[in-house]
């Protein structure tokens, strides 16, 4: 019984997260190859293992002549009568060959094709492993910055996170531990490329899996996300059991789950907000925390315009008109935000809004009051009051 060898492809087994199957035809590869290397041809080479016990043998098929010309291939008959009585001429006999024979040349190329295997099912078994987890959040560990890219170890294999898929202003120190998105992984002849990212949207929607059992088993959905990374993120959730606030499970208690998403993200906010199939409803959560006073919303041109308070309008636009984009990317429409004044004075803009129809779309809803629905976190929330908003846009 050949133990250590048993011993040494468990241990490889384990390790390199290789099967015991195929480590033994990279051995029973390896020794044709060595014969091949030994007698100039192996076709008529075959190599018998035994995978409980790891004893081997190698024969060579050679058929019974009267006269060898090929010593590869064929045997005298007279050599084949000593081996067993009952051969005769055109029988093949197996004679076994002892691989300890074998030149030093044979054998190392026997070793090299063994780890060329190695090599390849341990690239292929990698690729495999973080091939699954694509479009997936992992956690790494920063190696080392390579120009404007970052190194990332995500245990067996490095990741690379380019400077576009960094988040401005964020600098990592080496075997400090982040959390990355994987977006592509690709296979190479030096092993798996795996491209990360920090800036996706698709990142806090993972982190709110992790975090939110509820997100995770389904209960609630994140309907749509919208993010500029570094800044603010807004997402709209819906609960699919009406006991359950959405809004409220994704918040946590005491603001504990979409903090752990805060401190990740590096202090980026994130507004929470009810999702409505109503295009109106929806357009009024996105612009939280600015309040409304009428949406018309065309749920085929994907438009929509929108009537605020005057001392709410640079609110609902926001600072560098963030609010409004993100608002338009989250409900998909193409939104348009004027203040009373500004609408009265724009000949047609009011024309469109019918007070019968817009009241009939908010049946159960009574006006923006507080903050209900919609819950920001990563900042401190902004009051009713034109000094707080004043001040939140001098900053």
């Amino acid at each position: 019984m050949n133990k250590e060898l048993m011993e040494a492809l468990d241990i490889l087994e384990k390790e390199k997260n290789i099967s015991k199957e195929t480590l033994l035809e990279a051995i029973e590869n390896s020794l044709i190859t060595a014969c091949k290397n030994h007698f100039g041809k192996s076709d008529n080479i075959k190599v018998y293992i035994n995978s409980e016990t790891g004893d081997f043998a190698v024969y060579a098929q050679k058929t019974v002549v009267e006269q060898v010309e090929d010593e590869v291939t064929e045997i005298s008959l007279e050599k084949a009568k000593m081996m067993d009585s009952k051969y005769e001429l055109g029988d093949t006999v197996n004679v076994e060959v002892k691989s300890k024979e074998f030149g030093r040349i044979a054998t190392q190329n026997a070793k090299n094709v063994i780890l060329q295997k190695i090599r390849e099912e341990e690239r292929k078994a990698l690729f495999n492993q973080y091939y699954g987890k694509e479009r997936d959040v992992v956690t790494g560990i920063v190696q080392r910055y390579n120009g404007r890219s970052i190194s990332i170890n995500l245990g067996n294999v490095d990741a690379v996170l380019s400077e576009n898929e960094q988040v401005k202003g964020e600098v990592f120190r080496p075997t400090e531990r982040i959390k990355v998105y994987i977006l592509e992984v690709k296979d190479t002849t030096k092993g798996p490329k795996i491209l990360v990212s920090r800036t996706h949207p698709e990142l806090v929607k993972r982190l709110f899996e992790s975090e939110v059992t509820e997100v995770r088993d389904g209960t609630v959905e994140i309907k749509s996300i919208a993010r500029e990374a570094g800044s603010r993120t807004k997402i709209a959730v819906y609960s699919h059991d009406p006991d359950v606030d959405p809004v409220g499970a994704c918040v946590g208690m005491n603001g504990a789950r979409v903090n752990a998403i805060v401190n990740e993200l590096r202090g980026e906010k994130i507004d929470i907000i009810n999702w409505s199939d109503n295009p109106a409803i929806l357009i009024e959560n996105a612009l939280s925390p600015a309040k409304v006073v009428f949406v018309m919303a065309d749920d085929e041109e994907k438009t929509a315009k929108v009537v605020v308070p005057d001392y709410q309008l640079s609110l609902a636009i926001g600072k560098e008109g963030q609010n409004a984009r993100l608002a338009a990317r989250l409900t998909g429409f193409k939104i348009d935000i004027k203040s009373e004044t500004q609408a009265k004075e724009i000949e047609g803009f009011m024309e469109d809004f019918d007070a019968d129809e817009e009241y009939e779309a908010y049946e159960d809803y009574d006006g923006y009051e507080g903050y209900d629905g919609y819950q920001e976190y990563g900042g401190e929330q902004p009051e009713d009051s034109q000094d707080t908003y004043e001040d939140s846009v001098q900053e």
